[in-house]
């Protein structure tokens, strides 16, 4: 049993590295054996086609959102709003230490599969959510830092936005400006908000 579960993990691993790399579509099933150490067998033991394998991928992403992303970038960070600021800082430096070649992986399977696969696109909106929800959380914990009146949940879907958005113009820009300008403005906006919280 642990050696089937091994053997399953392998090429949910293996197929989340390739699907980030070249896209799910450039991706074949040979290429995630290969990377995997599988044989044909074994995959469709698991999973009946590709797209349920995208799923287990989709699923991965969300098993790990706190233990790959939001834990490692937020120890020792404190302050609620620090930590808006330090996850969209990784986000910056992953995309200067790549050279502009990997953005957010939820956002790359977004923009390829999301008109074909509805279920695939539900697990992409789950995964959106999950980190969405993070954020919101942390705009709660701020406070009266914050106006009263400010609907949280509006703002941390813009945080989100403001993210994707900016590591888009930067890949596209192969720069980190159109990143630096995004999260200028929306630091700027939330330290005015702070200031007519009094």
């Amino acid at each position: 049993m642990a050696e089937s579960k091994d053997t399953r993990d392998r090429i949910v691993t293996a197929a989340r590295e390739l699907f980030y790399e070249r896209g799910y579509a450039e991706t074949s099933l040979a290429d995630i054996l290969k990377k995997a150490e599988a044989n044909s067998g074994s995959l469709y033991y698991f999973f009946k086609s590709k797209e349920e394998l995208l799923l287990a991928v989709l699923d991965r992403y969300k098993e790990a959102l706190w233990t790959e992303l939001l834990g490692p970038t937020w120890k020792g960070v404190s302050d609620p709003l620090e930590r808006i600021w330090a996850l969209l800082n990784g986000y910056r430096q992953f995309l200067i230490m790549t050279e502009y070649t990997y953005g957010c992986p939820i956002g790359n399977l977004a923009l390829e599969v999301v008109n074909r696969y509805p279920a695939a696109r539900q697990k992409i909106y789950e995964n959106f959510e999950g980190w969405r929800l993070a954020v919101r959380k942390c705009l709660e914990d701020a406070g009266a830092r914050l106006p009263v009146d400010i609907d949280r949940d509006k703002l941390a879907t813009f945080v989100l936005t403001v993210m994707e958005g900016g590591v888009m113009q930067a890949r596209s820009a192969h720069s980190i400006d159109p990143f630096d300008a995004s999260l200028f403005m929306l630091r700027d906006y939330v330290n005015r908000l702070i200031a007519s919280a009094g």
